[in-house]
């Protein structure tokens, strides 16, 4: 496996949709009947799409992306790592990568909503829990 400097994050605006598939994929977020071919809007729809490339492979083994208007709140989502590239601070310099790019940007209000268990992975980075909120997802009932 390669070290880890030679992992390189950067901010993408386009990006292979079947490496973004298979990270989806390994974050368990990914639905056979979604169409891969949504995956440059969904890109270029994100305020921030950071993507972690081994150049060794050419392909990408982690992402995250921030959706915000620019202008007041920012939401972190998708932060995922494939399997075999976890626990060497990939994720981390993808979260690092997102919350500069929204700090540059003038945004202070950024939050996201985390998987059980996976606030110990977003504790250290600064983020907290957000006490006296509930998050809610619209289900289509009213």
């Amino acid at each position: 496996m390669n070290s880890d400097y030679e992992i390189r994050v950067d901010l993408a605006s386009i990006w292979d949709p079947a490496d973004i598939v298979a990270l989806y994929r390994a974050g368990g977020w990914w639905k056979d009947e979604y169409d891969p071919g949504e995956i440059p809007r969904l890109i270029r729809g994100s305020f921030a799409f950071a993507v972690a490339v081994d150049p060794a492979k050419g392909k990408a083994v982690g992402m995250g992306r921030v959706i915000s208007d620019g202008v007041s709140d920012a939401y972190v989502q998708d932060i995922v790592v494939l399997p075999e590239y976890r626990n060497r601070d990939i994720g981390t310099r993808i979260v690092a990568l997102l919350l500069e790019t929204c700090q540059r940007a003038g945004l202070t209000w950024i939050a996201l909503i985390a998987e059980p268990g996976s606030e110990v992975f977003y504790l250290p980075l600064g983020f907290s829990r957000m006490v006296g909120h509930v998050p809610l997802i619209y289900r289509g009932e009213a």
